[in-house]
């Protein structure tokens, strides 16, 4: 079985399309009919997430931890409680390609860390734009990482110890550990994802936060609301 977690806040205005683009990799021949269970954790949801959830054929979890980190955590147990040999993440703001599922279990290593494209720049101009795809490798053997587009085995994931209870930059820890334990890791820029480059974005120190900096280190004078 393959786990798929997306850990949501507040996201009522995305997750619809996330969870159509995941339901349609999770159909790709590829997988030879191989089960894939999705899990939208929904973290201290006040919208109507849990609604737009409800109307498709995925299991939902609520909590109240106000933590992406132990979200991706409790998602991760539940699906391998439940048999889950693979775990793939994304988050609720995110398109997945049809393949993404498929390219993950094809390159048979114990995880594979992709990368992003932003759906739109309106929010930020082209100046930001510009900067971001010259800081970004879109290149083979990469090195970034995002919970956005990551994959592993189960094995991989209990030999690292999972998820640390992180308000950010779980990802980069679990990464660090799987490092450390020796798994096999490939850094892939042939399926990637596209994520929302919006402001209003939900986790402190992630992709969004890392956009806004871009703009106020452009912009000194503009308040883009990252972090000193």
């Amino acid at each position: 079985m393959i786990g798929v977690v997306i850990p949501a806040h507040n996201e009522e205005k995305h997750i619809t399309d996330c969870l159509h683009s995941v339901l349609r990799a999770a159909e790709h021949p590829d997988l030879c009919g191989q089960r894939v269970a999705v899990l939208v954790v929904l973290d201290t949801c006040s919208d109507a997430t849990a609604q737009r959830v409800a109307a498709h054929s995925v299991g939902q979890l609520e909590v109240t931890f106000q933590n992406v980190g132990r979200a991706r955590a409790t998602g991760a147990q539940q699906l391998l409680s439940a048999g889950a040999q693979w775990l793939a993440f994304t988050d609720a703001d995110t398109v997945v390609p049809h393949d993404w599922l498929a390219r993950q279990l094809g390159f048979k290593a114990d995880a594979v860390c992709g990368t992003v494209e932003v759906d739109s720049w309106t929010d930020h101009g082209e100046s930001v734009r510009s900067r971001y795809l010259e800081l970004y490798q879109f290149v083979e053997n990469h090195r970034h990482i995002h919970g956005a587009n990551l994959g592993l085995s189960a094995e991989a994931y209990r030999n690292a110890g999972g998820f640390q209870h992180l308000e950010a930059h779980e990802d980069v820890h679990l990464v660090a550990d799987l490092e450390r334990t020796g798994a096999r890791i490939v850094w892939t820029a042939t399926n990637p994802v596209v994520t929302s480059a919006r402001r209003d974005f939900k986790c402190r120190g992630g992709f969004g936060e890392y956009l806004a900096s871009l703009g106020a280190s452009l912009n000194p004078s503009m308040n883009a609301g990252a972090a000193p």
